[in-house]
């Protein structure tokens, strides 16, 4: 039977939590004399009351949680807590709740959409609850890729069953250290990431925003220009911390428990991600050198940024590439839906996922050349069981037809093929900006209708939570004893 008492109560949890994030930005509203201090106070008060309830409701002395009731909580935890993070945009920027929850499941997910212009001219209050959205869903995602998706095997994640994605109570601590050592890396590199803005010359304000929102890799910004107001030394610091998200971060832990990058560098995810990125570059680079007349070095940093910025699905902004030609809108096309590493702050498919299909290609050749071979089938040296095979590809048939499906009701509410289409890719990949007029890196989603922004943002939570932890609960079989 499914326990909804620990549902509640993991419920009430989170959002204990979400409302005590909740005292910064109004601290400082209070201390800076801009709108929001009443207003954060008034969510605050909602979430806590609701936390309480829930989590009064919802105690128990002992939890026995099975597989269902971990892809309940999963995906109750974000959509609900998304209702009570959406609060502070609809007092303080007084729009309506489907933008406001827009907004917030773009940040929470980290995709980094926007409805929202003239973002310079917003409180401070709400410009950094809208990058604390981002970093805490950041960590939120590693921690379930890490603990809770190997578990229940979702596209292919056993793969990377680890001691912390063992919650028996034997390997307990080991569990709690590792997740511990995962945040305080993330914590580590959100420090860096400040001081290196600070050194490349921007403010405080910018700097903690822009750092939450890199090493996220989410993408909100504190001004519509978004990189473009910056320095070619803060775009370059920029890049590393974008790449150093897009990384997993429990090989991160063990590099810097070793004090080597050995542990990353023979990850065969790794070096799948950083060979993407490197040719990329490199076509990107020569196109806007030999077709566009820009200098090699602002041709390799421009094509360099934009490409880590959409691989590792932040959608920072950097010029337009939309403008750039057809061959690097079809490269940017492809790269749209990628991803980076499992295990990272990072949306998208993933790279081990073509990987492992790239991998079962050559299996099937050679089976073809060697009919009576037994061939088995290997990932970073680890057998490559049926199991994971038929995840990887479940999920991959499962995240074309979701964007189509998507892409298609966009189509029916009457937004272009383009639009559509990019948009579809862009909420279920968390990447952030589309392609076109409207929704492109210099565009944003304000002026879709409120139908879309709903289904957009569905895609988002199902793009964030591997498409199929969300689905499975609306199969008539998972309520069934």
């Amino acid at each position: 039977m499914i326990n909804f008492r620990p549902i509640i109560f993991f419920l009430g949890l989170v959002l204990s939590k979400l409302a005590l994030f909740m005292y910064a930005p109004a601290l400082l509203a209070f201390v800076t004399g801009t709108e929001g201090f009443i207003d954060f106070g008034y969510a605050i008060i909602l979430t806590h009351l609701f936390a309480f309830v829930c989590l009064t409701v919802g105690r128990k002395k002992n939890f026995s949680l099975n597989a269902r009731d971990m892809f309940l909580i999963t995906t109750f935890v974000w959509a609900i807590s998304s209702i009570f993070a959406s609060l502070p945009f609809v007092f303080i920027s007084h729009i309506s709740f489907t933008d406001a929850y827009f907004e917030t499941m773009s940040g929470i997910t980290t995709t980094g959409s926007t409805v929202l212009s003239h973002i310079e001219e917003l409180p401070p209050s709400i410009l950094l609850w809208r990058s604390t959205l981002q970093w805490l869903g950041g960590v939120g995602f590693i921690v379930m890729a890490v603990a809770i998706l190997p578990i229940l095997n979702v596209g292919g994640m056993k793969l990377f069953h680890t001691e912390s994605s063992d919650w028996s109570e034997k390997s307990s601590p080991r569990t709690k250290s590792i997740a511990k050592n995962i945040i305080l890396v993330y914590l580590l590199l959100t420090i860096l990431c400040i001081v290196g803005y600070l050194f490349t010359g921007m403010n405080l304000f910018d700097a903690i925003n822009l750092a939450f929102t890199t090493i996220s890799t989410g993408g909100y910004a504190t001004s519509d220009a978004s990189m473009n107001l910056f320095t070619n030394e803060t775009q370059w610091v920029c890049i590393l911390f974008m790449i150093l998200g897009g990384l997993p971060f429990l090989l991160l832990v063990q590099s810097i428990r070793n004090r080597s990058l050995s542990t990353l560098l023979k990850d065969a995810q790794v070096r799948g991600f950083f060979i993407l990125i490197i040719s990329s570059t490199l076509l990107i680079t020569l196109w806007l050198y030999f077709n566009q007349n820009v200098d090699l070095i602002s041709a390799t940093r421009v094509s360099l940024f934009n490409i880590v910025s959409i691989v590792t699905t932040t959608g920072y902004g950097l010029d337009d590439f939309t403008s750039w030609g057809t061959f690097p809108v079809i490269i940017f096309a492809f790269i749209l839906s990628v991803g980076a590493c499992s295990g990272s702050t990072s949306g998208g498919i993933k790279i081990f996922r073509f990987q492992v299909a790239l991998s079962l290609l050559k299996k099937q050749f050679l089976q073809l050349i060697h009919p009576s071979a037994i061939i088995v089938q290997k990932y970073n040296q680890r057998p490559v069981t049926e199991e994971i095979v038929r995840s990887v590809v479940a999920f991959a048939i499962t995240f074309l037809f979701t964007v189509i499906i998507i892409a298609a009701i966009l189509g029916f509410i009457g937004l272009d093929g383009t639009t559509s289409i990019s948009a579809a890719i862009t909420s279920v990949a968390n990447v952030g900006p589309g392609l076109g007029n409207l929704i492109g890196p210099s565009g944003n989603f304000e002026a879709l209708p409120n139908t879309a922004k709903w289904v957009l943002s569905i895609g988002m939570l199902m793009g964030r939570l591997e498409i199929l932890t969300v689905l499975v609960i609306f199969i008539p079989a998972f309520w069934k004893s």
